[in-house]
């Protein structure tokens, strides 16, 4: 059985805690390896390692730093299917979505490339008498992310990528989960010609966590999951004196008004509610139908369900794998009850899948559901499509407002006018017109509002150079000899 170790230095680097978890493939239930739990002790020897690294990494030119992250970019490009084939077999969502991940991360080391003009600072000449002011941005120095399962790929891509442009040393904790994905990564940055110990990887559970977020050398943080462990990163790394952005869970509605054109949003709800088996953070887990829409829609979204092939990731023709885990799957199993006991409808009931090996869940639908139920008020992290009624644009708008979460929303409408003043009334982070999953490309930046995002950064893009880098002012005068004086008074500049 293969095991997995860490990567500190440039090299694997087995575990010395004693401690290791399973790595299961979800399409069949069964352990197909081990990862080692890193202690304490062991986080705080790559942060060491980093540290080190991250001295003479800060001091390569700009054009050295894009060099390598050229020819990760090419490596990365020209390994695409290997790595999905990685993440199929660990996460167990189908090729084609695994390999459409990596070529989003792909998109942030692209966006990372151009750190020379990106880490361009200002300047003012002659801001007082022969003085100049001007601003540059430099690295941290030792950072980390937190990974999770769903996008052990494309996750890490949009933090290290910039990270390590901007001249920083990067610390991975993946997913236990689908530990495979970051060593690979790994081993490309190295044949990339990134110096030993500018990346590091360090696979754990809570512990390894708890020792990235107090240890003094680590200078931010960034981290994607959901929300209740987002709230303890933010508040652990802040309070230890740590730039943190922490990006939690979800609830995005897909609003559907009576003009949307019926066969495009039925289409955008199954790409949207049930692509990796809903294991996305911005996967469409509530329709809202608006007015005499209701009826045609859920029947035209009934109808597409059927013709959904759910089978083994690994095989080209499926097109929805397994949930992670057995518990995973019995935990959405459970929201589906609860739902069916609160009063809505069950027009389609995937856990008729759920005794088969592996962890297969159907495409699940329910109507009629209100927003006082937990299939609502829940991240559900599942195939588990809602549709709640109502009769007008307003209640739809207030619906997706009222909600604790503001991830990302989308609108499907043939009015212009009415899609312009949704993306002006709606409180979310990102919004969709006519878009199912409005994720942002690589040169904007990724993140939500309300409880999906705690911390006044986004992640990747702009947002990520700014995050991974502070600005340093710099005010200079070089007088001619002899012409200096003593002036006690507040610096002025006229």
């Amino acid at each position: 059985m293969n095991h997995i170790a860490h990567w500190i230095g440039g090299a694997e680097r087995a575990g010395e805690s004693g401690r290791v978890g399973p790595v299961f493939n979800p399409a069949t239930g069964s352990q197909i390896a081990s990862v080692d739990l890193a202690s304490a002790d062991e986080v705080a020897a790559a942060v060491a390692v980093a540290k080190e690294a991250a001295k003479a990494w800060r001091e390569a030119s700009l054009s050295k730093r894009s060099a390598v992250l050229f020819k990760f970019r090419e490596l990365l490009a020209a390994n695409v299917g290997e790595l999905a084939k990685i993440v199929t077999t660990e996460h167990g969502k189908v090729l084609a979505d695994a390999a459409g991940e990596v070529a989003r991360g792909l998109e942030n080391v692209e966006f990372a490339t151009g750190i020379p003009h990106l880490m361009k600072g200002s300047f003012s000449e002659q801001a007082a008498t022969s003085v100049d002011v001007y601003s540059i941005r430099q690295p941290l120095g030792v950072v980390a992310g937190i990974t999770p399962f769903n996008f052990p790929a494309m996750v890490p891509l949009w933090m290290c990528a910039t990270a390590i442009a901007a001249g920083n040393a990067f610390v991975l904790k993946p997913s236990e989960k689908d530990p495979s994905a970051a060593l690979f990564l790994a081993k490309l940055w190295k044949e990339a010609g990134l110096p030993d110990g500018v990346f590091n990887v360090v696979h754990g559970d809570k512990e390894a966590v708890d020792a990235i977020l107090v240890h003094p050398d680590i200078a931010a943080v960034s981290f994607v999951g959901s929300t209740p462990i987002a709230k303890y990163i933010y508040e652990t790394g802040t309070s230890h004196g740590k730039r943190v952005q922490a990006l939690g869970g979800a609830k995005n509605h897909m609003i559907v008004l009576p003009d949307a054109e019926l066969d495009a949003a039925a289409d955008a709800a199954i790409s949207a509610g049930y692509g990796a088996a809903g294991e996305r953070c911005m996967a469409i887990s509530v329709v809202v139908a608006v007015g005499d829409i209701a009826d045609p829609l859920v029947e035209a979204i009934a109808a597409r369900l059927p013709k959904i092939k759910i089978g083994d990731g690994a095989d080209p023709s499926s097109e929805m794998g397994p949930l992670i885990s057995a518990q995973h799957r019995d935990k959405v199993t459970g929201y589906i009850e609860a739902g069916a006991q609160a009063g809505a409808k069950v027009v389609a009931d995937g856990r008729e899948l759920a005794d088969q090996p592996g962890y297969f869940l159907g495409a699940t639908l329910l109507d009629n559901v209100t927003p006082e139920m937990t299939v609502y008020t829940d991240e559900i992290f599942g195939p588990v499509l809602s549709v709640v009624r109502v009769e007008t644009y307003a209640e739809a708008v207030e619906l997706v407002n009222n909600n604790e979460y503001g991830n990302g929303t989308a609108i499907f409408t043939r009015d212009g006018g009415a899609a312009r003043q949704f993306q002006f009334d709606v409180n979310a982070g990102m919004v969709g017109v006519n878009v199912p999953i409005p994720v942002p490309v690589a040169y904007y930046s990724f993140g939500g509002w309300k409880a999906s995002l705690f911390g006044d950064t986004h992640m990747y893009g702009p947002d990520g150079i700014h995050f991974f880098t502070r600005s340093k002012v710099v005010t200079s005068r070089w007088p001619d000899p002899g012409t200096s004086s003593v002036d006690l008074g507040f610096p002025q500049t006229r």
